[in-house]
C-alpha cells in the first residue's frame, strides 16, 4: 500500500491496488461557480469503484464563515470523514474528474487534519479512463460509518491576522499562485467587491505552470519552478483565489522537494475584500 510520506500515485498503481481492503478512494471533484456541472451528481453516476464523494464546498466546510469552503473544525471533519466510512487507518487516494484541480485541496485537508497515509491520483479520472480503469455507473450503496479522529496541524494553515503580522515583520515568504494578470492587478478580480493586486512582498508562480496534460510535471521540472520562489530561511505560505489551488502548490512542493508549505485558507477571497489589509499592484 502507500509508503510513508507518499504523495502521488499513478493510475497503474491504483489498478494494481484497487482491491486492497485498506484503500479508500475519495472523489474530490469541484467546479468553479457559474459552470453548469454538478460534481456530486457526476460522481453518483460515474466513479472509480469504491469512491466516496467528499464535498468540501457544499457540505464539509466551516459553515460559520462567509468565505467559500473554509477548513472545518476538527469535530466537523471527524464527523464528516467518519460518515463517509473513512477511518484513521485507511490509505486514502484522492482524485478529481478534471485531472488535477480540486483534489489537492482535499489531500491537504486530510494532511492538515493529521491523516498519515493520503496521496493524490496523478492525472485523476482522465488518466484512469485512459488506461482502461474500471468505472462504476450504478447508484452508490449505503456507507458503513467509522470513527475518525482528527488532530489539526496548526503549522499547516494560517489565518489573515497571523499572515499580516508575518508580512509586516518580514518573517514569512508568501507565494501567490493566481494567474500573473490577477497577481499584478492588471485585471478585475472575478469575485465582486474583491480588490485587484497582491500582498506586499509576495511572489507569483501561477499554479497552471505546475502541471502538463492534466498531470504534475516531473520532479526535475517542478524543482526548477519551485526553488526560485521558496525560501530556505522563512516559513513558506501559499495563497490563491479561494484556498483551492494554493493546495496544488503545497502538494507539488512536498512531492518534488519534501518541503512543507503552509496554506492561507482565506486566500484572496478574504485578503482582497478587507480594506484594512494592504494590497499592492505592479
Amino acid at each position: 500500500m502507500l509508503q510513508r510520506n507518499e504523495v502521488l500515485v499513478s493510475a497503474e498503481w491504483l489498478r494494481d491496488n484497487l482491491s486492497s481492503p485498506k484503500l479508500k478512494l475519495v472523489d474530490a471533484s469541484w467546479f468553479m461557480p457559474g459552470t453548469d456541472r454538478n460534481a456530486k451528481s457526476e460522481w453518483f453516476t460515474k466513479r472509480i469503484p469504491g469512491a466516496v464523494y467528499f464535498d468540501f464546498d457544499g457540505e464539509i466546510y466551516d459553515k460559520s464563515s462567509s468565505l467559500p469552503h473554509m477548513l472545518p473544525s476538527e469535530e466537523q471533519f471527524e464527523k464528516a470523514a467518519g460518515a463517509l466510512g473513512i477511518s484513521n487507518d485507511d490509505h486514502i487516494v484522492v482524485y478529481d474528474t478534471a485531472g488535477i484541480f480540486s483534489a489537492p485541496r482535499v489531500w491537504w485537508m486530510f494532511k492538515v487534519m493529521g491523516h498519515e497515509h493520503v496521496a493524490l491520483l496523478d492525472g485523476g479520472m482522465p488518466v484512469w479512463e485512459a488506461i482502461g480503469g474500471e468505472i462504476v455507473k450504478d447508484a452508490p450503496t449505503s456507507l458503513e460509518p467509522e470513527v475518525y479522529r482528527a488532530s489539526l496541524d496548526r503549522e499547516g494553515v494560517i489565518d489573515a491576522n497571523a499572515l499580516l503580522s508575518g508580512i509586516e515583520a518580514g518573517t514569512l515568504n508568501v507565494i501567490d499562485v493566481r494567474p500573473a494578470d490577477r497577481f499584478s492587478g492588471s485585471v478585475t478580480e472575478p469575485r465582486p467587491g474583491v480588490r485587484s493586486g497582491h500582498m506586499p512582498g509576495a511572489k507569483n508562480l501561477p499554479f497552471s505552470t505546475l502541471t502538463e496534460n492534466g498531470k504534475f510535471k516531473s520532479k526535475e521540472d517542478l524543482t526548477e519552478l519551485l526553488l526560485p520562489v521558496l525560501s530556505d530561511d522563512l516559513p513558506n505560505v501559499s495563497s490563491c483565489g479561494s484556498g483551492v489551488t494554493a493546495c496544488t502548490f503545497a502538494l507539488a512542493a512536498e512531492w518534488a522537494l519534501g518541503r512543507k508549505v503552509t496554506v492561507y485558507d482565506g486566500s484572496w477571497s478574504e485578503w482582497g475584500s478587507h480594506t484594512a489589509l494592504p494590497v499592492v499592484k505592479d
